[in-house]
């Protein structure tokens, strides 16, 4: 998507080659118009879907994943990232999900009320990297038996292995700006996206 590789050239910071800050118009300051123009090439790459769910992680993917379930007509769910006081442990679905920009591993929760056996979901997420947080979702969704239909993803580095570990379970994945590298700290394109 021309507009937000535009976005990622010119207010994108990199750091330490490796990490990418897009927090001015992605996951800390959203730019609306650009959020919603990004969940239209969402909706019309799997309009034909039948999607019943849209699911996200707290907090980056929940602003891109809003605005497709509004254009789906359908819920959004989010995970959280602890599991709060208000659900009881047999009443959720779990998963290990490791952050490689902070260093972290949490146990998300989804409560087994807002997925089940008949949703189709679509996952929507604002980075992809290793696929942690994405093949975590992938979990919770085997876990309440629903089918995982497809993957949205805002910026994928494509230099780390999300991609291949998601495809490898024969997922299909849209993916709106494709990075192929930051050495340098400098932003690369992959080929093909640019010529689009």
């Amino acid at each position: 998507m021309k507009l937000l590789r535009e976005m990622v050239v010119t207010d994108g910071k990199v750091y330490d080659n490796n990490v990418l800050k897009v927090d001015s118009f992605l996951n800390h300051q959203i730019d609306a118009t650009l959020m919603l123009e990004m969940a239209k090439v969402f909706y019309e790459y799997f309009k034909d879907e039948k999607i019943t769910k849209i699911l996200t992680i707290e907090a980056s993917g929940i602003a891109p994943a809003i605005m497709v379930a509004n254009l789906f007509k359908v819920p959004m769910v989010f995970a959280k990232k602890s599991k709060p006081s208000t659900l009881k442990d047999n009443a959720v679905f779990t998963a290990q999900v490791h952050s490689y920009t902070k260093n972290v591993t949490n146990t998300i929760v989804v409560s087994e009320k807002f997925i089940n056996e008949e949703d189709k979901v679509l996952i929507i997420d604002d980075f992809l990297a290793n696929g942690q947080a994405v093949l975590g979702l992938m979990e919770i969704v085997n876990q309440a038996r629903a089918t995982t239909v497809g993957v949205g993803i805002l910026v994928e580095k494509s230099f780390q292995d999300g991609r291949k570990l998601i495809e490898d379970k024969q997922v299909n994945i849209c993916s709106l700006c494709r990075i192929a590298s930051l050495e340098n700290n400098e932003v690369k394109f992959n080929i093909a996206d640019d010529e689009k």
